[in-house]
């Protein structure tokens, strides 16, 4: 069995949401649990009463109550959820309207800080949202970010879904083509945007993307411009621009909360887009704010005096989960810039002066301070620290115990699996379970989750793809534009009929029950037909001293798949034959004789999304002579030359 790296005490199981919620099913439907385990099970085979249960449990408030929990539940897809109800977003996020702190704004530029309380951010959500009406907008409208993490992005999306609008966002980082491939196919109405942004100490300005997005989408009846440079922008060369202040100059007014049905479109998410042009993912209202009260309340243990962090940017879905932990009456914190900057503590600083409770990240933030040898509990007052959310991509063996020995040995590890197709995880921990080394702790509560192999059995102990095996509620409506829905079912039904087929390749251990994630099943490795998730060989390589990174390809050859790595080396080391070998013998040794690349190549930099996750796929599309589209999506496009290199010199035999 896997090292046990953290076991709740019983006054955290006690005073754990999870645990109040079994003592709720309990009284509602005489069903009781002595496990997490037990109470997955009961999630999964009662699925009307387990959803109906959530909408209760956490007080959703609905101008008209469902008239049934799920319709259709044979049908995946097709099943209809909360079927009759009426309701609002933003009304249930802002369910709150006192004087405790809602919103604190915080940045890298070491700007003043912002404080909104739960009353202030009701009343500016009221003004912009009365604006946008006096605008034209209606129920159904898009409307687009194009915003750092700051609060004027999440007062644009909590006032569009309060008056039923559609809200998409895309961060700064992302270049002007790469967010016109996204927003461009939507026909927005509004567009958010900032003159610029501040990242690593630099000040990057914005406007000119700005300029350039208003020309080339001609639905869009305003530009609402905030200023976050040290300076008030001139807007004047970009069409129907007006200031943010200007815009929502307005009397406070009362908000009238538009009352929806549950499948109204209410936000769209994008995919990576670094295989082709970006889908557009379209999620539902209701779909939407169950998922993600379930995910704060129950997984991640959120309550009213807690103080949450998110490391995220309005590229990834984690922005938008992060604005629904208000519904919990938390204070939520939006960092905007980088986290190690001006150094590796400074995260660590803001929890210890601020008593961050939870800290939500992606695995790369670990890695990158365990590779830089951070060791935060020796320099922070970590004291208030309980939880820590990781999820973006596999977090390695070692970043588990990293977690332990330079963070907090008594903090519960929230690793999880999900994202932007589900808006929530399909996997998750929870602070009722041991967290196991290496290990995401358990399928979500309510998604019927296995491992297939290639027969499409259900396994254990073994790689296979990740599925669920019956609905849930935030199963994308469609995709924007599909009009026959013929690539939805593409993604995600092809495979396995009425199966969700999630894209990730996993490994379900039949001793605790946990997951391991091996990386997006797309670009699963075959050598002689065999199956290996990149991440199979990511836990070996990146162990090494001499390698700070590195990115595994499969490239067709001679009537086979043979394997291909890339390791970026530390500074001071080189890629000798030596080298190669002991890679060579650690994956043999570790993995399996089968795990042992063909070639092994030195890179000077690793590709990765704005998101901070590895594109295998833009690799793999160059080591097999096929085009490479959308690098707008790309952190880094200019790294992708050394591959070009590599593949015309090193990997023609």
């Amino acid at each position: 069995m896997a090292k046990v790296l953290w076991i709740p005490d019983e006054q955290r199981k006690k005073n754990a949401n999870i645990t109040r919620f079994m003592e709720y099913l309990y009284k509602k439907y005489n069903v009781s649990f002595t496990s997490y385990e037990e109470l997955h099970d009961w999630s999964v085979n009662n699925i009307p009463e387990f959803w109906e249960a959530i909408w209760d449990f956490c007080k959703i408030k609905a101008s008209k109550k469902y008239e049934k929990v799920v319709q259709d539940l044979e049908k995946f897809p097709g099943a209809k959820w909360f079927v009759g109800a009426r309701l609002n977003f933003a009304e249930n996020i802002l369910r709150y309207r006192d004087n405790r702190p809602a919103l604190t704004f915080l940045s890298e530029a070491k700007k003043k800080k912002v404080v909104l309380t739960y009353a202030t951010l009701y009343e500016k959500v009221a003004k912009l949202a009365n604006a946008l009406r006096d605008l034209g907008v209606r129920a159904g409208d898009r409307i687009v970010g194009y915003m750092p993490n700051v609060i004027e992005a999440a007062l644009g999306m909590l006032a569009t879904t309060s008056i039923g609008g559609v809200w998409a966002s895309c961060g700064p980082e992302l270049g002007k083509e790469a967010v016109l491939d996204r927003i461009g196919q939507l026909e927005p109405v509004v567009l958010f945007a900032t003159d610029g942004y501040i990242y690593k100490g630099r000040t990057f300005e914005t406007l000119e993307n700005v300029k350039f997005l208003s020309e080339n989408l001609p639905s869009l009846k305003k530009v609402v411009v905030s200023s976050y440079l040290e300076r008030v922008s001139d807007i004047g060369n970009i069409r129907d621009a007006v200031h943010f202040g200007d815009f929502v100059s307005g009397k406070a007014v009362e908000m009238d909360f538009e009352q929806l049905p549950p499948d109204h479109p209410h936000i769209i998410l994008f995919s990576s887009g670094v295989t082709g042009k970006p889908k557009c993912i379209v999620h539902s209202l209701a779909g939407t704010l169950t998922v993600h009260l379930k995910t704060h309340i129950l997984h991640f243990d959120i309550k009213e005096d807690d103080k949450v962090l998110f490391l995220s940017s309005p590229t990834w879905m984690v922005w938008n989960l992060q604005l629904s932990s208000l519904a919990t009456g938390c204070n939520l914190i939006l960092y905007d810039g980088n986290p190690f900057y001006p150094d590796f503590y400074s995260i660590w600083k803001i929890i210890e002066e601020e008593r961050i409770t939870c800290l939500g990240c992606g695995a790369a933030f670990i890695i990158t301070l365990m590779q830089n040898k951070v060791r935060p509990n020796q320099v922070c007052d970590l004291s208030s620290l309980k939880t820590i959310f990781q999820t973006a991509a596999p977090l390695t063996d070692d970043g588990f115990e990293y977690v332990y020995d330079s963070i907090k040995k008594d903090v519960c590890l929230l690793s999880g699996l999900g994202g932007t197709d589900v808006q929530c995880g399909i996997i998750e921990g929870s602070p009722i379970q041991p967290v196991y080394k290496g290990q995401m702790s358990s399928a979500a509560l309510g998604f019927a989750v296995k491992v297939y192999d290639e027969n499409g059995k259900p396994v254990l102990d073994e790689p296979g793809e990740l599925v669920v095996e019956k609905p849930f509620p935030s199963t994308p409506l469609y995709f924007w534009g599909d009009k026959d829905g013929s690539k939805y079912m593409e993604t995600y039904f092809s495979t396995y009929p009425n199966i969700w087929r999630h894209g990730d390749f996993a490994i379900q251990k039949s001793d605790t029950g946990g997951f391991i994630g091996l990386g997006r099943s797309d670009f699963v490795l075959k050598p002689a037909g065999v199956r290996i998730g990149p991440a199979e060989i990511y836990n070996v390589v990146e162990r090494l001293e001499e390698v700070e990174d590195s990115l595994v390809v499969g490239q067709y050859f001679m009537g086979d798949q043979r394997i291909v790595l890339f390791v970026k080396l530390k500074e001071g080391y080189e890629l000798t034959q030596e080298l190669k070998e002991k890679i060579k013998k650690e994956l043999s040794t570790h993995a399996s004789p089968r795990h042992v690349p063909a070639k092994i190549l030195s890179v000077p930099e690793i590709p990765y999304t704005v998101n901070m996750k590895k594109v295998e796929s833009v690799v793999f599309n160059i080591v097999n002579g096929r085009p490479v589209t959308n690098i707008g999506a790309l952190l880094n496009p200019e790294c992708l030359g050394y591959y070009e290199k590599l593949k015309e010199e090193e990997l023609k035999s």
